[in-house]
């Protein structure tokens, strides 16, 4: 019986990913990424560095709470960057990293398909609503 080594479990191991599974960490992170306030942040981030305030000015509806939760699971993610510039106030940019800026491309076109088939949506909608059933 041969051993094997470290890396060459992990690649099986990555192998064997199935998103379908829920305790699969690709589940996990779908369900990360397909939050509402993950796609419109890393949408906005898409355009280059922003600061905190403008990030929260840009997305409306978004609460200072769950903006910073989302931008601290993007960063432990590796999705993006935090940089604290000594200032008074204290500046702090977020910027997307290589792996956000693959991920923006996605998720930007998620959000462009929604606002190009919105009116789509509410028409099949408006109609299954006044269907009787």
């Amino acid at each position: 019986m041969a051993t094997t080594t470290a890396a060459q479990r992990r690649e099986q191991a990555r192998m064997e990913y199935d998103a379908f599974l829920k305790g699969c960490p690709t589940n996990q992170l779908l369900d990360r990424i397909s939050d509402k306030w993950v796609s419109l942040v890393v949408s906005a981030l898409a355009a280059g560095s922003m600061r905190y305030s403008d990030i929260g000015r840009k997305i409306a509806g978004v609460s200072p709470k769950m903006l910073t939760q989302t931008l601290r699971s993007l960063e432990r993610d590796g999705l993006l960057s935090r940089t604290v510039t000594p200032s008074v106030p204290v500046r702090v940019d977020y910027e997307l990293t290589p792996l956000g800026a693959s991920l923006s491309l996605l998720l930007s076109a998620v959000k462009d398909w929604a606002e190009l088939h919105i009116e789509q949506v509410n028409e099949a909608r408006d109609h299954y609503d006044s269907t009787p059933t």
